[in-house]
């Protein structure tokens, strides 16, 4: 997956990004939180959609809040079909660049506990885990604080 691929999310991807969380079982976001995050300044959407792709096959959503040199991985969602490619790399290392960009000096994130996949990728980015979350997911599932120095 070339960068090229990784571009700013609009209100066509609306049904898109949904239809990318609805691959998970639970804490998904809603319609309107997608809608609202496409709008608001401090939320920025990128999709990763492949020259060969009509819909993107992976979005990340990251949030930032005036006057912090934090910025936050609020969700990643990729297709399980397109698994593998990098895409989630991909999308988190332009969130990163985005957020060094605006002057931010850490990214932080949470993740599930059983999520050996995402972990692997986190750990792979240099992400290291600062707080156990126990019944952080609405399903009960236990959590993970990761965090990852941008500077």
């Amino acid at each position: 997956m070339s960068a090229a691929g990784i571009r700013a999310a609009t209100a066509i991807d609306l049904d898109a990004i949904l239809a990318l969380e609805a691959q998970f079982p639970g804490d998904r976001m809603s319609r309107r939180s997608v809608r609202r995050f496409l709008q608001v300044p401090s939320a920025r959407i990128w999709v990763a959609q492949p020259a060969d792709a009509s819909a993107p096959l992976g979005a990340l959503v990251m949030l930032t809040r005036r006057g912090s040199t934090s910025a936050r991985i609020y969700s990643v969602a990729v297709d399980p079909a397109a698994r593998g490619r990098g895409l989630a790399k991909a999308l988190v290392q332009q969130a990163e660049s985005a957020a060094q960009a605006a002057g931010c000096q850490r990214m932080q994130l949470e993740v599930r506990e059983d999520n050996t996949a995402a972990r692997g990728l986190y750990a792979a980015l240099g992400y290291q885990v600062r707080q156990q979350l126990v019944g952080y997911y609405d399903d009960g599932g236990d959590g993970l604080r990761l965090e990852r120095a941008l500077v």
